[in-house]
């Protein structure tokens, strides 16, 4: 069964499943990107009218749409959608194997951030339906990028500075500030 729970962003809207949607951690789609994808459940979704941006975590997908679409219209497809996947399929929608970037893993202030961001930060930031991604620490700057539901919300930029920002600060001395990317 698919429930669904509105994020702080309007035009964004996370679905939950029972079931596992990705057993490869958080993945955004975005519309622009879809005519090279190869995972047929997402390239349809990103196909329905309106849909921008899907993202896909353990238990929930988020789906961003553009103001020209309602979600009662939208919200019905995907439910649908999902639900037929599953009928199915027994297996994740995501499950191949990405391979992890360790390329940060000789910088302590970087494992520091990334263990912040992983414990603290990202349960909070799925609750939404969205995602946050370390992109890179220099001169006390942290970058990061916002996904799926994140991701041109109205009130993104007060998460960032307040929550984000503020717990980094606290938890890792050699942050000053950080910033979308």
């Amino acid at each position: 069964m698919i429930q669904t729970e509105t994020t702080p962003n309007p035009n964004s809207l996370k679905f939950l499943s029972e079931k596992v949607i990705s057993s490869t951690g958080t993945e955004e789609f975005q519309k622009s990107n879809s005519k090279n994808l190869k995972i047929p459940f997402i390239k349809e979704l990103l196909e329905f009218k309106g849909v921008e941006l899907v993202l896909l975590s353990k238990n929930f997908l988020s789906v961003k749409k553009t103001d020209e679409v309602s979600w009662e219209e939208l919200k019905p497809m995907v439910i649908s959608h999902i639900n037929d996947y599953f009928e199915k399929n027994e297996e994740p929608i995501l499950k191949e194997n990405k391979k992890l970037d360790n390329s940060f893993d000789d910088n302590e202030t970087v494992k520091k951030i990334i263990d912040v961001l992983d414990t603290k930060i990202r349960p909070a930031v799925a609750r939404d339906g969205g995602d946050i991604k370390f992109k890179s620490f220099e001169n006390g700057i942290v970058k990061v990028e916002l996904q799926g539901s994140c991701s041109g919300c109205p009130s993104s930029l007060m998460t960032l500075k307040q929550g984000v920002q503020n717990l980094l600060k606290h938890y890792v001395k050699e942050v000053n500030s950080v910033e979308a990317n």
